[in-house]
């Protein structure tokens, strides 16, 4: 993994972008608000660089946050990290963003049990508990859609700490689960930066070998897609989509 990286995360509201060496960030910068992703990603790609001192043609190597998350944000993020992995004919890998989030809680907590949890509205929340040792990511519980009952049944052990935007909506149950008060990503390393600090870690990464066709995992079909489905009464094929 030699050379400069840059990673992008649009899983949630909140956006990032990191620049440097795995597991190193030279620079990393956050954008705020799920509605300027589209509009912001490219500006905020072309601002860490600079911060770090480098052009996309120094580029080794792109990293982008997978799901489940923000159907529309994952896509934001993959188009951006799509496009410029084919124009430099560079790898591109893709690690959950909950798995990032869990990475930037143990940077401050160290190798311990931890959920990460997005919210997915309608009472439930993506969520994964993972243990980061220093040369492996430890999958406790793989990202999935749950309630915080189905979650907390499904873990083997009591994680430690809670971190994400669905930890912090639900924070009573989760302290309570966890003995600690949730934490909010953005008062931690920007997610963006704890992509490039999880490249070299056994079992992080998906390579994806063909930028053109490859998908995130959303976790679950879009707002427009379940109401297609629920009209029509049969699954959305590849084929049709709605309005077309």
């Amino acid at each position: 993994m030699s050379g400069a990286w840059l990673a992008l995360d649009t899983a949630t509201a909140v956006a990032s972008v990191a620049a440097g060496e795995p597991p190193q960030a030279r620079s990393a910068t956050l954008l705020e608000g799920a509605r300027t992703h589209a509009g912001g990603i490219v500006e905020l790609v072309d601002r860490t660089l600079r911060a770090a001192g480098l052009a996309i043609a120094d580029l080794a190597g792109l990293v982008v946050s997978d799901g489940p998350g923000s159907f529309t944000g994952l896509r934001i993020g993959w188009a951006a990290a799509k496009g410029l992995a084919q124009e430099r004919d560079i790898p591109l890998i893709a690690i959950p963003a909950l798995a990032a989030a869990a990475a930037s809680a143990a940077a401050v907590l160290g190798p311990v049990p931890i959920v990460a949890c997005f919210d997915a509205l309608r009472g439930q929340v993506f969520g994964a508990v993972y243990v980061v040792r220093l040369e492996r990511l430890e999958v406790v519980v793989a990202p999935a859609l749950w309630t915080l009952e189905e979650l907390m049944a499904a873990a083997p052990v009591r994680p430690r700490a809670a971190v994400g935007d669905g930890a912090v909506r639900y924070g009573a149950a989760l302290e309570q689960w966890t003995g600690a008060r949730p934490l909010d990503v953005r008062a931690l390393r920007p997610v963006a930066a704890s992509l490039l600090a999880l490249v070299p870690l056994a079992g992080a990464a998906r390579p994806i070998e063909d930028p053109a066709t490859a998908e995130p995992e959303y976790g679950r079909p879009a707002e427009a897609q379940a109401r297609w489905e629920a009209h029509h009464g049969r699954p959305l094929s590849h084929q049709t989509r709605p309005g077309s």
